[in-house]
C-alpha cells in the first residue's frame, strides 16, 4: 500500500495489456490460494495481506499489481503474484510461454461473455488456450475510486 496517497491498487493502464501477446521466460511469481464458494472468493483480502507482508519483509517487490487468478474448482482459486525475485517463506514459482491478453471492463456477472469473446479472439488468431488466468486489476474500493473495473484475461496459448 502506498501510504502517501492511500492507494492500495496501482492505477491500471489498459493500453499496456489489451490485445497484447507476451512471451514470458521464467517470470517470477508467488503462488498461494484462496477459498471460494461457488467461485466467489471468501478470504482474498486476508490472503493478499499475508502475501504483501511477506514481500515487504523481503527485498522483493510486487510487479505492476499483477495477481493472476486461476479458478481450480468451485471451492479454490490459486493466485500468482508477480515479484521481481524469490521471496523467502513463500511458494515461489515461474510461468513461461506465450500469453494472450485482453482487457474487459464491467461487472463480474459478464465473465462468461468475456470468456466467450476471448475464445473467439484466440480462435480467430489460430491460437489454442492451454491455461486461463483472470487478473482483477483493482479491489472494489479502488475500482470505485478510479471509475473503472478492469479485468484482464491472460491465457497461456500455443
Amino acid at each position: 500500500m502506498n501510504k502517501t496517497n492511500n492507494e492500495c491498487c496501482p492505477k491500471f493502464d489498459p493500453t499496456l495489456w489489451d490485445g497484447k501477446t507476451l512471451e514470458w521466460d521464467n517470470k517470477k511469481f508467488i503462488k498461494t490460494s484462496v477459498r471460494t464458494f461457488l467461485f466467489i472468493p471468501l478470504n482474498f483480502g486476508a490472503v493478499m495481506t499475508k502475501v504483501v507482508d511477506k514481500v515487504e519483509k523481503s527485498d522483493a517487490k510486487m510487479l505492476d499489481g499483477l495477481v493472476l487468478s486461476e479458478h481450480t474448482s468451485k471451492w479454490n482459486m490459486d493466485l500468482y503474484v508477480a515479484v521481481d525475485q524469490p521471496v523467502p517463506s513463500a511458494e515461489n514459482t515461474t510461468l513461461s510461454g506465450k500469453f494472450l491478453c485482453k482487457v474487459y471492463e464491467g461487472d463480474f456477472k459478464d465473465t462468461k461473455a468475456w470468456c466467450d469473446d476471448f475464445e473467439k479472439i484466440a480462435k480467430d488468431n489460430k491460437l489454442n488456450v492451454e491455461k486461463w488466468y483472470m487478473w482483477y486489476t483493482t479491489c472494489p474500493k479502488c475500482a470505485k475510486k478510479y471509475g473503472h473495473n478492469y479485468v484482464v484475461i491472460v491465457a497461456k496459448v500455443k
